[in-house]
Formats: C-alpha cells, sequence, structure tokens
C-alpha cells in the first residue's frame, strides 16, 4: 500500500515542502501544526488561544481521514516557553478527556511565523 497524503481547507496549509498528513497501514501522522486560523490565514494572542486553535486543526486533520482524538496514540507538543506548559495542558486535556495519548512536550528556542505552540499527532486505526 502506497501512502496517502491526507489535505484539508479546514487546517491551515503547509508553510513549506510538507504534508498535512500522511496515511500508511492504518496509521495517520500529522505534521506539527500551528495556531493559524484557516478560515482568517492569522494567528490569535496568547498561549491558550493558541493551543486551541492547533487541536481544532489537528481535529479537522482527524475527520477528513477519518479518524477521531480518541485514535491519536502519540503527541509531541513544542513550546517556545514551558512557562506556558500548565496553561497548554489545560486546553490539552479538554481533547482527551479520557486515556490520553502518550506524549512529549519540549520547550524550544522558535517556531515557525512566531507560534507559541507545535503540536505533531500520530493516530492509528
Amino acid at each position: 500500500m502506497s501512502k496517502k497524503v491526507i489535505h484539508t481547507e479546514k487546517a491551515p496549509q503547509a508553510v513549506g515542502p510538507y504534508s498535512q498528513a500522511i496515511e500508511k497501514n492504518g496509521m495517520l501522522y500529522i505534521s506539527g501544526q500551528i495556531p493559524i486560523n484557516p478560515e482568517t490565514g492569522k494567528m490569535p494572542e496568547g498561549i491558550t488561544v493558541q493551543t486551541e486553535q492547533v487541536m481544532k486543526n489537528i481535529g479537522a486533520i482527524l475527520k477528513e481521514a477519518g479518524y477521531g482524538f480518541e485514535q491519536v496514540v502519540k503527541s509531541t507538543c513544542l513550546l517556545t516557553d514551558m512557562a506556558d506548559f500548565k496553561a497548554m495542558n489545560e486546553v490539552y486535556a479538554k481533547f482527551y478527556p479520557t486515556n490520553p495519548p502518550a506524549r512529549a512536550a519540549y520547550a524550544v528556542k522558535g517556531l515557525p511565523l512566531g507560534a507559541m505552540i507545535e503540536i505533531e499527532t500520530i493516530a492509528m486505526k
């Protein structure tokens, strides 16, 4: 089975040479999502609303591929400031009320377009 490129207009377009997501063998690999609102092309201010937008973007890609948050098995969260970790967790937890996926969170020096957060996701059927 070859890989399937997943694309939706309900999530931001790639800002580089990559796909929003790739599906292969019942696994969905979602590229790191930053908090761009796909309707406006703009990024909200503040970690809480940025995390909410990232999770909405991930949700749109999951839906396009026929998956849901309950099928997410791994997330990697990148933050420009670990002081935002608690606020990010509060928003993130709303999307995984039970049996959350495995996860790593890292502080990074910078993210594309000045985002405060980026999350990459792997889901499995």
